[in-house]
């Protein structure tokens, strides 16, 4: 085991995250539908992945209205066992990659980031 350390450990971790979550029953379907190029959504989230845990300032984009849309293609039916199963997968990938501080780091931010999306997708949603 070894700790995150650079853009090549948070890219094989993105990488090995994104193989569960694609081949997922529940989550596969949603998350296949809404990427149509993986190599570029690879990119995008380490970017976001290397900001968070490095606190560099290298992602573009709005994570949260993606979310919202993608509830929105979905029929508004994303729910808490979503982003249950989600977080699942991505602690399973991290305690089978890494440790230390900065896999802490990646666990905290994510159990934050999926509270804070579904409360922002159910926000949005049509009354």
């Amino acid at each position: 085991m070894k700790a995150i350390e650079n853009r090549a450990d948070v890219q094989l971790l993105v990488t090995e995250f994104y193989k569960k979550i694609r081949t997922d029953e529940l989550l596969g379907p949603i998350f296949n539908k809404a990427i149509s190029d993986w190599p570029q959504h690879h990119e995008q989230l380490t970017d976001f992945l290397e900001s968070q845990l490095f606190f560099v300032a290298k992602f573009k984009g709005n994570p949260v209205l993606k979310h919202i849309q993608v509830d929105a293609q979905n029929k508004y039916s994303i729910a808490a066992l979503h982003f249950g199963v989600w977080l699942n997968y991505w602690f399973e990938t991290l305690d089978a990659l890494f440790e230390g501080e900065c896999a802490l780091r990646a666990k905290n931010r994510a159990r934050n980031m999926g509270s804070h999306f579904y409360l922002k997708i159910y926000q949005a949603r049509p009354q």
